[in-house]
């Protein structure tokens, strides 16, 4: 069951919503029973095979997850400085990596070990259950910090929501049990649920627009650009080239963006912030600053229970950036078992150790910051480039996944990009895959990606998310004419919103990070 569904739409989230709200109005802790209850159910509804009947064995593995760890934190943190409680704590951050790799990575083995040997390795088919990747990284960090003395003896349906809280479930964010944990056990119903609703459904109906009407339609592009660098049928025009990059970089900005709004807008419903995890990261005017804005929440986890685990910058600095490399390089096979998505990783360790590179040399020469449209620029195409491998690991993930197509695809548009196979603008129509009107198009909404302002600044008197503040144009400030405000002018344009969104909603598409 996905966000941008007429399942989870029309029936589950009204039916969530109503038996929440009726219960919670004599008891709140009743009410995030129900919540529990409700989102088993969506995590449940999954079938990863139509054809067969449906299994409770993922229902079992997220639930058995969560049990195993809430009595590990407890062991943990009773025996907290005491070796009984660091080998705890190894045994259980090894259990849940093990979990991960075998489900996740089992297969790039067998098939990486197959092309280097020769020798097969007989697997059973493995499916990558929902959301493992999340709720694997969230029970790690409440683990480590049981062991730091940073958790509390928390109830076990207050930690078991905080694992299958439905909104941030599938694909984020990853949540911390200090921003989620408080808010459960405050143990009070919301007087401001009107607020809450009327905040929450503005915020979800902006998400589905940015999904189903912008992401879908520039995927479909994207799609077939790819396609034809994969299968290797005729070299790119540059201008082709660079139109599949800057097509997938709005497809997945607009994908994540559109989810990133719909989780918020789906618990804000219920009277629940989650952090904020996505704010203009095309924005940003370095890459150091590109990953304080883009998925932030792994981004903190990524920094503060791995990076800094390994030494982080605390050993001089080729230790440093030998610390950057491998923590991105590990962040790039997080995001898919494939060797592409390992280069994209490796890619941004790469500009990430170049751009705390040169804010040294800056630093010593004395020498003024890059204006900033140049600077966020030359950030905007550094991403692009990083894009394409990323774009590329599609044709590398499944059973029939095929490494070689995925680096055939890669190759080809990136010489492409550069010139390496001439400087033809576009096809000729007779050759073209798609229409030079889609590459105007893509510009354009770069442009009103640059210019406009976000979702967190558009709803910020009203504190969307946890942690707004914190960004740039976060702050409270003066009062702008283009901020959210419960008017009849507004729910005028929400209405526009959601009928041109229902005008577009003719397919069902899988977010990005949906199955991770």
């Amino acid at each position: 069951m996905i966000f941008n569904s007429y399942t989870f739409l029309l029936l589950f989230l009204p039916l969530t919503l109503l038996g929440f709200h009726l219960v919670a109005k004599r008891k709140v802790r009743v009410g995030f029973a129900w919540l529990v209850l409700m989102s088993l159910v969506y995590y449940g509804w999954w079938n990863p095979n139509p054809d067969e009947p449906w299994s409770p064995w993922w229902l079992s593995l997220i639930l058995g997850s969560s049990v195993a760890n809430f009595f590990f934190g407890r062991a943990i943190s009773r025996n907290r400085g005491a070796p009984p409680g660091k080998v705890t704590l190894i045994v259980g951050v090894v259990a849940n990596l093990g979990v991960l790799a075998w489900f996740k990575y089992a297969g790039l083995f067998a098939k990486t070990l197959a092309a280097l040997t020769g020798a097969g390795l007989t697997l059973p088919d493995i499916i990558l259950p929902l959301g493992i990747s999340f709720f694997t990284f969230q029970q790690i960090a409440y683990l480590v910090d049981a062991w730091r003395g940073e958790t509390e003896e928390y109830h076990f349906t207050d930690y078991l929501l905080f694992v299958t809280f439905f909104p941030q479930l599938i694909a984020g964010p990853i949540v911390h049990h200090k921003e989620m944990l408080p808010q459960f056990q405050k143990g009070r119903y919301n007087s401001q649920r009107w607020v809450n609703f009327s905040v929450g459904i503005t915020i979800l109906i902006a998400g589905l627009f940015k999904k189903v009407v912008l992401a879908d339609n520039f995927a479909a592009i994207a799609t077939r650009l790819f396609s034809l660098a994969a299968t290797g049928e005729r070299d790119m025009t540059v201008g082709e080239a660079w139109a599949a990059a800057t097509t997938y970089g709005l497809q997945i900005y607009f994908d994540f963006s559109g989810y990133s709004d719909m989780a918020i807008g789906a618990a804000r419903l219920f009277g629940i912030r989650l952090p904020l995890n996505f704010h203009s990261p095309y924005k940003a005017t370095s890459v150091v600053d590109f990953w304080r804005r883009w998925h932030m929440t792994l981004s903190r986890f990524l920094r503060d229970y791995l990076y800094i685990a390994i030494g982080g910058n605390r050993c001089g600095k080729v230790r440093r950036y030998a610390n950057l490399m491998i923590t991105m390089a590990l962040g790039g096979l997080w995001h898919g078992a494939g060797w592409t998505f390992l280069l994209w990783g490796v890619l941004h360790g790469i500009y990430l150790c170049a751009n705390h590179a040169w804010f040294a040399l800056r630093k010593a020469m004395n020498w003024p910051a890059l204006p900033k449209p140049l600077a966020i620029a030359l950030t905007f195409i550094a991403v692009l480039v990083a894009w394409v491998p990323f774009r590329a690991g599609n044709f590398e993930l499944g059973p029939n996944g095929s490494t070689e197509a995925a680096l055939r695809a890669t190759r080809s548009v990136l010489a492409s990009m550069f010139g390496l196979n001439g400087f033809e603008g576009w096809p000729d129509r007779s050759a073209m895959m798609v229409k030079d009107s889609h590459a105007i198009r893509a510009v354009l909404c770069v442009l009103l990606v640059w210019l406009l302002p976000n979702t967190q600044q558009w709803m910020r008197r009203y504190q969307p998310a946890l942690g707004v503040g914190s960004m740039p144009g976060g702050m409270l400030g003066q009062r702008r004419w283009w901020q959210w405000r419960p008017t009849p002018m507004w729910a005028i344009f929400l209405i526009l919103l959601l009928a041109g969104t229902i005008y577009q909603f003719d397919k069902l598409s899988e977010f990005i990070y949906f199955q991770f």
